[in-house]
């Protein structure tokens, strides 16, 4: 069982907590975390875009001229492809891009995720992630002290709505509520920041 430090927000450290081997060392699975990526990612797609054929756009369907004699192309539609406002050929419907994946995979993915962030020393706990106010300028002034250089995800309980709307105006910092958590999130972003709250919850989940 791994034992992690317990920082505030000054960047002291306040305390150490045990961490399970069983959620925040397990061994990489590089087709895992592979797998569960394509998954997420297809999930974000809509889906819904969408085009024409010549059967669905507007416009007459009588031959515009005869077949021979004119010394033009012939042609049998206003609404061909080969001309301007016609129908498109082959192009995109709506569609579903959903890929499947088992629950039990994406708890381990998560899993996984949690323990690369632990052996690349990229996780830190806080003991509280609460603000005064839903302020900015005072999470930037808080992170400073951490002199964290690359992308940073926060994460915490649902119930702080004051760290949510100050991380929004920051580039490269996101923040999650516990309940949104997942693998793709933790491993796109470099640096992790959790309340100790969170790390709790989590382990009683698993």
């Amino acid at each position: 069982m791994a034992e992690l430090e317990v920082k505030n927000w000054q960047n002291e450290v306040v305390e150490k907590i045990q961490l399970p081997d069983e959620i925040f060392a397990k061994p990489l699975n590089r087709h895992l975390l592979w797998h569960y990526t394509r998954v997420y990612l297809a999930h974000q797609r809509q889906g819904n875009a969408s085009t024409k054929t010549r059967g669905e756009v507007s416009g007459s369907g009588r031959k515009l001229w005869r077949q021979k004699g004119t010394g033009r192309a012939r042609i049998g539609s206003i609404r061909s492809p080969l001309w301007r406002h016609g129908g498109t050929v082959h192009g995109p419907k709506p569609r579903k891009y959903d890929l499947k994946i088992n629950q039990k995979e994406k708890r381990e993915a998560l899993r996984i995720a949690l323990s690369e962030k632990v052996r690349a020393n990229s996780l830190i706990i806080l003991d509280s992630m609460k603000l005064e106010k839903p302020k900015t300028k005072e999470l930037y002034t808080k992170l400073g002290n951490f002199n964290l250089e690359k992308s940073i995800l926060l994460v915490d309980l649902s119930s702080n709505k004051e760290l949510k709307l100050a991380s929004r105006n920051l580039p490269k910092v996101s923040c999650l509520f516990l309940d949104s958590i997942n693998a793709y999130e933790i491993l796109k972003h470099k640096n992790l920041l959790i309340s100790k709250d969170a790390v709790n919850r989590i382990k009683e989940a698993f």
